[in-house]
């Protein structure tokens, strides 16, 4: 017979559980409500998705184990090697022409006197507020068999491999210029002033010096450009044609097919270049940290004129390509109907006679893009404070400093992909949420978390450590000096993830394109499905709204950073 012991009375389990936080200051217990509750969404919402990926990958359509057999069959298949050697082939070609550009735009903003730096950093910037779809939209107007400049492709078609490399160009040199200015921007001047003094040609010091000083940053670029491209969805859905890619098969087999355990195979293939380039990408990322330390001078570049000549022609060169995709993107929104009445009319705008679904994809937008600013700005920037200034529990917020860069090397398509099997699945009790906006939000705040998060970080790096002395010397508790200090001086960094979120929200389409119901249709994917039934004047013009309430959203974030830069912002000008 067996008795319970006495001291189990004495002490029952919520009391042991009572007197473990009891431990614990009001200040720990905070942090670790927050560290708790951080784990719980990045476990849930990126975690349990992949995990459901894998688990896909080997069963059959009926939930039977089958191991390998899945990927035995796919790589058996002929267009498979087809559709790797194409996704490849295009992520080496995009990566080399697009850094090659962006490289000498880059150096003439930081490298040269020419006049108008400010606006020719604008253009070059500017492809960063539009959709993917809308620069490929825009080939259509200008090389399509319609087009206004067919002749200049000398009779090759601008559906397949042409028009997806000149669309992924255009979209992905915005994010090449912002990592190479950065690069260059942080070389350290006493290199130069060496090399002056010992009388070395511009020309040596460019290959001595600058690139050896940018090497890191460049294959920082590389890599981020071939990811871009290889997981990118939206340009050869629209204009890619019978060139199929990795990205446009899991479409096909999920939205086609319903073949759901060959676009777990699919989604795992495509997440491999990502997770190497990504790997790749955080190594080249500690050895740069090293390049500029506190004892570096920035470069001041010197007036020449034959080189600001240079410079100034080319972005100007640049430039003006730019503003003909986008200005033919406004354009072919603008004609009544294309290529037969080029009457200017705001036909194509309205909606509510030319889509089933009229304005509600724009509003859509416009309510998942503000509530992921607004949860996401919050969620990110609290776990990343809870992570970096925590004073307790190292070992979780190491853990979670891990988990938080995770979802950068994973495409949007494999991530919506992932929410399907884990989300879809009526044994989850979380299932309900499917198709609503609510996971819209979440899997677009998890898509876009690691540079947000890596942004809050390095704020919060930057504050005084003086700061955080000062406040336990006076026994401040940490959750006020988050409040009354350390979210003021960082208002800058908050306000630059709000406006990273909203916009990729606005833009995105890999991500949602698989979870979105009647209801909550963003206008991305609206943008996709008007072009798929043949309305390419009704898609410009979504494209052309979705890109000028990016381009507000971008300005209304200037004038913020303006308004707050002399009360929040006086202690770094000393």
């Amino acid at each position: 017979m067996n008795v319970t012991p006495i001291n189990e009375f004495k002490n029952p389990p919520h009391k042991s559980i009572k007197r473990y936080f009891n431990r614990f200051s009001q200040e720990q217990l905070i942090l670790l409500i927050s560290l708790t509750l951080i784990s719980l969404f990045l476990l849930l919402f990126i975690v349990a998705p992949l995990w459901n990926i894998l688990r896909s990958s080997v069963l059959d359509s009926a939930d039977n184990f089958v191991g390998i057999v899945n990927f035995q069959d796919y790589f058996a298949s002929r267009a498979v090697w087809y559709s790797l050697t194409n996704t490849l082939t295009l992520g080496i070609v995009v990566m080399f022409v697009v850094v090659s550009l962006a490289f000498i735009y880059a150096y003439a903003l930081t490298r040269s006197c020419m006049p108008g730096k400010k606006l020719f950093k604008l253009f070059g910037m500017a492809p960063i507020l539009a959709p993917s779809l809308l620069p490929a939209i825009s080939l259509i107007y200008l090389f399509g068999k319609q087009g206004v400049a067919t002749p200049l492709l000398f009779g090759h078609s601008v559906y397949g491999f042409i028009g997806i490399v000149l669309g992924l160009i255009f979209w992905t040199f915005p994010h090449a210029l912002i990592i190479l200015s950065t690069s260059l921007r942080t070389s350290d001047a006493r290199l130069y002033e060496s090399a002056k003094a010992l009388k070395t040609s511009a020309f040596k010091t460019f290959f001595v010096v600058t690139l050896p000083a940018a090497k890191y940053g460049l294959i920082s670029t590389l890599i981020v450009v071939f990811t871009l491209v290889v997981c990118d969805f939206g340009v050869a859905k629209v204009i890619g044609g019978s060139y199929n890619v990795l990205a446009t098969d899991i479409f096909k087999q999920v939205v086609g097919q319903q073949n759901f355990s060959m676009a777990a195979v699919t989604g795992l293939v495509l997440l491999l270049p990502a997770l190497f380039a990504f790997v790749v990408d955080r190594w080249v990322q500690k050895k740069q940290q090293n390049l500029f330390d506190s004892r570096s001078v920035p470069y001041q570049p010197e007036p020449q004129a034959l080189r600001d000549g240079i410079c100034f022609v080319y972005c100007l060169f640049i430039s003006i390509l730019v503003l003909v995709v986008l200005g033919m993107a406004i354009y072919g929104s603008l004609v009544t109907f294309w290529p037969w009445n080029k009457a200017l009319s705001f036909n194509n705008y309205n909606f509510s006679e030319i889509s089933t679904y009229g304005w509600e994809p724009f509003w859509n937008s416009l309510q998942l893009a503000s509530w992921t600013a607004l949860l996401g700005t919050f969620v990110i920037f609290i776990g990343a404070y809870s992570m970096e200034k925590g004073r307790a529990f190292i070992r979780l917020r190491r853990f979670l400093q891990m988990l938080s860069v995770l979802p950068m090397a994973v495409p949007g398509m494999v991530l919506g992909l992932g929410y399907i099997f884990f989300f879809n699945d009526t044994h989850n009790p979380l299932s309900f949420l499917y198709g609503s906006m609510f996971l819209l939000v979440l899997n677009t705040t998890v898509h876009y978390y690691t540079v947000a998060h890596m942004t809050a970080i390095s704020a919060i790096k930057q504050l005084p450590i003086e700061l955080e002395a000062s406040a336990i010397s006076i026994k401040l508790p940490q959750y006020k000096l988050f409040w009354k200090v350390t979210l003021p001086v960082c208002l800058p960094a908050v306000f630059d993830i709000a406006d990273y979120l909203f916009i990729n929200a606005l833009t995105t389409t890999s991500a949602v394109v698989f979870l979105y119901s009647t209801d909550t249709i963003p206008a991305s994917v609206s943008v996709l499905n008007m072009d798929d039934a043949g309305q390419t004047g009704a898609a410009a013009a979504m494209a052309v709204m979705i890109m000028l309430v990016a381009l507000l959203a971008k300005m209304l974030h200037l004038i913020l950073d303006k308004c707050f830069e002399n009360s929040t912002q006086a202690w770094r000008k000393r």
